[in-house]
C-alpha cells in the first residue's frame, strides 16, 4: 500500500516557529513532526510514500531526499498554488491506482494504522475517516456515525449548541482510487468541506473509525507545547526518543556527546541533544527539550520549555514555559516567561524580561534591561551597533563567530586607504587566535596589508602601531573577566582607541555590507613580524632614566605575570637593571587568563603575603592584557587604585613642579589638593579609557590615571601600559627616596563610594534632563554625567553607555557621609524614572 503525506502547510498559527520553515518540519522533541509520521508508516509496513508540498517545499525535499536513509521510497508532488487538502492529493492520482492512505505531516499520532486499514477493507468502504474523541471539538470538524460506523453527518467547526458528538476528523483517511471522481483538477477542493459531503449525499460507502491512542493537531503554540510534553512523558507510543541517561532518571540523550556538570539539577522528563553543555549550577525541570549544540550556562534555569538547536542560555538566565528557537542568544539574567516564543537568531540582552505570551519574530535584538510586553514582528533586525566600552565584545562563537570576524575585517579594511597596513596581535588563548585569523582573512580583501606580530601584550601592539607606518592596529583578547567573551580592540595610527566617528564609519560599512573588493593584484599581503617587539623594548629603555641611573639601594620587587605574555618581555628589561625580581605565574597558561573576582582577590592575597615575607619594596600583579597594574606596598598591604594614582601623581608633581596631570571626573579631590600644593594643573576627563588617552596627547601632560590601575606616562606612550608602569614606579620611588607604605601615610583618608541604580533605557534621557534642571546651579563643570558640587563633598550621576543603569559616585569626609550621599542620590535617580 502507498501513503500520501500532506506536508504543504504554512502553519500561520505557529508563527514565529514557521517563519523560514514549513509546518511539518517543526521539531517535536527529537525529530521533525513529519519524520515521526514517516516512521509510523514504516512501522506498519508502508514504505512507498508520496509527499505533497507547497510552502518551502525544497526544505522537506533536501531533508529526506528519496527516503532511502529511512528505508523508504519517497516521491514528491508540488502544488504551484494551494489546491486544498483533496486537490493536493488529486495531483498524485496517476500514482494512486489501488487503496491508499492519506495522513497529515503536521499532526502527531501513534494510531494503529494497520487496524484502520483492516477496518476499511472489512467494511468495503470507499472512504474511511479516522476519528478521535476530544474534550473540546469546537476547533475541529465533528463527524457523527451510526452503530455500524457509517457516517451520518458532518459538522465543520460547530458551536456548542451543534455539538452532538465529540468525535472529530483527524485528517487520516483510507481511500479507494474512485475518490478521484469527486476531485476536479481545475480548482481548490477540500476533503471535509467538499468531497466527503458530496459522497455522503450520493450514498457512497463512507465510514468512520474511532481510533484509540494519541493524536494532536499541532496547529497552535499551546498544542505544539503539549505534544512535545506528551511525547517526553511517554504518552505517545512512537518508540524510544533517545538514550536513557545511566544515572539521571527520565533524562534522554540524543547521543553520548552531552556534557552535564556534576552539580547541575535535571528533573525529567528532559531530552538533551548532541553536543549540549549543561554548566555548573544549571537547573532544568521537565518536561523540557534542549536540542543539539545548545549551551545552558552557569546557574541558568529552564522550566517546562523547548530550546531549539544552537541556542545559548546565559548565566542565571531563566526560561519558564516558553519556546526558544534556533540560534537564539539569551544574555545573562534575561528572563522569558510563560507562553513566550523567541524567533530564530534573536539576541535578548542582559537582564531583559520577555513577558508571558509575547512572540518575537526572527532576527531581532532586545536591548539589555528592556521589558517586552507586546509581540515584536517588524522593526530593525539584528544589532545596530558594534562597539562597547571594551571595543567589540561578545560571546565567542555565539556573538563573535569566524564569519562575523571576517566580515568585520572586510568592513574595517574598506574604511582604510588601499595599500595601507595594519598591525594585528592577540593574547595567548586559542579563541582570540581563531577570531584574529578570521579578521586577517577579511582585511586584505579591501587592499590593506596585515602585519601580524603574533601574541603580545596590548601596550606593545599600541606602541608598534604608533612608531611604524601602520595606519591602525587590532588586538584580540580573551576578556579578563569572563572566559566566554572575546574583545576586539581597534587602534588608530597613534595606537589609541579609535574615536566615535571612526566607529560609526566601520558600523555603517559593516551593516550596509558596503565592502571594497579589490582586484587580484591589489589584494593585501599578510606578513608575520614578531621581531617588531624589539622596537618596543628599545623605546622602553630610552624612556627610563633607570637604565642609566640604577637605584641607589638594593631593590626587590615581586611580579605576578598572571600567566600572560608580559613574561616574554619584562624579564629582558629586568635583567639589564640588576634588580632582585621574584617572578610569579610567569608560565603562559591560556586557561588562567580570565579570573573571577574571587580568584583575583586570592591572587592579590598571595602576592601580599609573599611581598611581606620577602620584605620586598613592592609587589605588582599585571593585568593579563598588560595595560594595568595592581600593587602591594612594602608592608604587604594592597594599594587601592585611587590611592596608587594619587601617590604616583604626588611623585610626578615633586619631580616636575607645575606639571599637568589628567584624571577622570570621578576622581577624588585629593588630586586637586596635590595640584595646589605643587602648583600643578588637573584636567578632568570623561570616565572612559578613550578620553584619558586623548588627554595624554595634549601638550604638557606628564601623567594620566584611571583610578583602577591604569597609568599613562605620555613621555613614553599616550596609552595605558602596565609593563612600563612597573619600572617607572620603581624609578619614581628611587628618585624621591620613598617607600610606598610611608608615602601612603602622608595622605589623609578619602571616602569614595559608588553604587549602581537600574534604569530602563527609555527613562535614561528623562532622568538626565531632570537632574540637570534640578542641579544647574550646583554643577561646576559638565564633563561626563551630572556632577553636583557640595563643597568638600560631591556626587556624580553617570549613565552607563552599554547597560540600562546609572552609576552613582560620592565623595565625603567620612564613610558615613559618603554612604548617606549614595542613599540620597540613588533614591533620587530611582524616583525620577517615573516623573514626566
Amino acid at each position: 500500500m502507498k501513503a500520501v503525506v500532506m506536508a504543504g502547510g504554512e502553519g500561520s498559527r505557529l508563527r514565529p516557529l514557521t517563519i523560514g520553515r514549513p509546518k511539518p518540519m517543526v521539531q517535536v522533541v527529537n525529530r521533525p513532526c513529519i519524520e515521526h509520521i514517516l516512521l509510523l508508516l514504516k512501522r506498519h509496513g508502508i514504505t512507498e510514500v508520496i509527499v505533497t508540498l507547497q510552502y518551502l517545499a525544497e526544505q522537506i525535499q533536501d531533508y529526506f531526499g528519496d527516503g532511502s536513509s529511512l528505508g523508504m521510497h519517497i516521491t514528491y508532488s508540488i502544488e504551484e498554488s494551494p489546491l486544498g487538502t483533496a486537490g493536493s492529493v488529486g495531483l498524485a492520482r496517476n500514482h494512486l491506482t489501488d487503496t491508499f492512505l492519506v495522513i497529515s505531516g503536521d499532526a502527531l499520532t501513534d494510531f494503529d494504522l494497520s487496524k484502520i486499514i483492516a477496518n476499511h477493507r472489512e467494511k468495503r468502504a470507499e472512504a474511511t475517516l479516522t476519528l478521535y474523541s476530544v474534550p473540546n471539538p469546537l476547533e475541529y470538524g465533528v463527524v457523527i456515525i451510526n452503530e455500524n460506523g457509517a457516517i451520518r453527518q458532518f459538522l465543520e467547526k460547530p458551536s456548542w449548541g451543534e455539538v452532538f458528538s465529540d468525535t472529530v476528523n483527524t485528517g487520516i483517511y483510507v481511500l479507494e482510487p474512485s475518490i478521484f471522481d469527486y476531485i476536479p483538477t481545475d480548482r481548490s477542493v477540500d476533503f471535509s468541506a467538499d468531497v466527503f459531503p458530496r459522497m455522503l449525499a450520493d450514498g457512497r460507502p463512507i465510514f468512520g473509525y474511532v481510533a484509540s491512542g494519541y493524536w494532536c493537531d499541532i496547529g497552535s503554540i499551546p498544542e505544539y507545547h503539549r505534544a512535545s510534553g506528551d511525547l517526553l512523558a511517554g504518552r505517545v507510543n512512537l518508540g524510544s526518543i533517545g538514550i536513557p541517561h545511566p544515572e539521571r532518571p527520565d533524562v534522554y540523550l540524543e547521543s553520548e556527546e552531552v556534557e552535564i556538570a556534576p552539580d547541575a539539577i535535571i528533573n525529567g522528563p528532559v531530552y538533551l541533544g548532541s553536543d549540549c553543555q549543561i554548566k555548573s549550577g544549571a537547573v532544568i525541570y521537565g518536561p523540557s527539550v534542549v536540542r543539539s549544540a545548545t549551551v545552558v550556562d552557569v546557574g541558568a534555569q529552564i522550566d517546562r520549555s523547548i530550546i531549539w538547536r544552537g541556542a545559548y542560555i546565559g548565566e542565571r538566565a531563566e526560561v519558564r514555559g516558553a519556546i526558544v528557537c534556533r540560534q537564539v542568544t539569551l544574555k545573562p539574567k534575561a528572563m522569558v516567561f510563560e507562553g513566550a516564543v523567541i524567533g530564530d537568531n534573536t539576541v535578548v540582552g542582559e537582564s531583559a524580561i520577555i513577558q508571558p505570551g509575547v512572540k518575537i519574530w526572527p532576527d531581532k535584538e532586545i536591548e539589555a534591561g528592556a521589558t517586552v510586553s507586546t509581540s515584536i514582528i517588524w522593526g530593525s533586525q539584528g544589532r545596530r551597533n558594534l562597539f562597547s566600552r571594551y571595543g567589540i565584545s561578545g560571546l565567542v562563537n555565539i556573538d563573535l563567530t569566524p564569519e562575523f570576524a571576517a566580515k568585520l575585517g572586510a568592513a574595517y579594511g574598506a574604511t582604510l586607504p588601499k595599500g595601507s597596513s595594519v598591525i594585528m596581535s592577540r593574547d595567548p588563548h586559542h579563541t582570540p587566535r581563531m577570531i584574529k585569523r578570521a579578521l586577517i582573512a577579511g582585511v586584505p580583501s579591501a587592499g590593506v596589508d596585515v602585519i601580524d606580530v603574533k601574541s603580545v601584550p596590548i601596550p606593545v601592539v599600541r606602541y608598534i602601531t604608533r612608531v611604524t607606518d601602520a595606519i591602525g592596529g587590532v588586538h584580540v583578547r580573551l576578556s579578563p573577566y569572563d572566559t566566554r567573551i572575546v574583545d576586539i580592540k581597534l587602534f588608530d595610527a597613534n595606537g589609541l582607541d579609535i574615536d566615535k566617528p571612526f566607529e560609526r564609519k566601520i558600523e555603517n560599512t559593516f551593516f550596509r555590507e558596503d565592502f571594497r573588493r579589490t582586484y587580484l593584484d591589489e589584494i593585501g599581503r599578510i606578513a608575520e613580524a614578531p621581531q617588531l617587539v624589539e622596537r618596543y623594548i628599545e623605546g622602553y629603555r630610552r624612556s627610563l632614566d633607570l637604565f642609566t641611573m640604577p637605584p641607589d639601594e638594593p631593590t626587590t620587587i615581586v611580579v605576578d605575570y598572571a600567566h600572560a605574555t608580559a613574561s616574554n618581555i619584562l624579564p629582558i628589561l629586568f635583567s639589564q637593571l640588576g634588580l632582585n625580581v621574584v617572578s610569579l605565574n610567569a608560565a603562559i597558561d591560556e586557561t588562567k587568563l580570565a579570573r573571577s573576582p574571587q580568584e583575583f582577590d586570592e591572587s592579590m592575597r598571595q602576592l601580599a603575603a609573599i611581598t611581606a615575607a620577602l620584605r620586598a619594596n613592592m609587589g605588582v600583579r599585571l593585568e593579563p592584557g598588560g595595560e594595568k597594574i595592581y600593587v602591594v606596598d612594602d608592608t604587604g598591604e594592597v594599594v587601592d587604585g585611587a590611592l596608587l594614582a594619587a601617590m604616583v601623581a604626588s611623585m610626578v608633581f615633586e619631580q616636575h613642579p607645575g606639571a599637568t596631570i589628567a584624571v577622570p571626573v570621578s576622581a577624588p579631590r585629593v588630586f586637586d589638593d596635590l595640584a595646589d600644593r605643587y602648583g600643578g594643573v588637573v584636567i578632568r576627563t570623561k570616565v572612559n579609557q578613550q578620553a584619558l588617552m586623548a588627554a595624554a596627547i595634549r601638550h604638557g601632560v606628564e601623567f594620566v590615571a584611571d583610578l583602577e590601575g591604569g597609568l599613562i606616562f605620555p613621555s613614553f606612550s599616550p596609552a595605558m601600559d602596565g609593563l612600563f608602569a612597573v619600572l617607572k614606579l620603581v624609578e619614581l620611588l628611587s628618585r624621591t627616596r620613598r617607600r610606598l607604605a610611608s608615602l601612603a601615610r602622608t595622605f589623609p583618608p578619602f571616602y569614595l563610594m559608588r553604587r549602581q541604580v537600574r534604569c530602563p533605557w527609555e527613562a535614561k534621557g528623562r532622568v538626565m534632563r531632570l537632574l540637570n534642571e534640578q542641579f544647574r546651579d550646583r554643577q561646576t563643570q559638565q564633563v561626563d554625567g551630572v556632577k553636583v558640587d557640595l563643597g568638600r563633598e560631591w556626587v556624580l550621576v553617570l549613565p552607563d553607555p552599554d547597560r540600562p543603569l546609572f552609576h552613582v559616585i560620592a565623595e565625603s569626609n567620612s564613610a558615613e557621609g559618603a554612604q548617606a550621599l549614595l542613599d540620597k542620590y540613588a533614591g533620587l535617580v530611582a524616583g525620577l524614572q517615573g516623573e514626566r
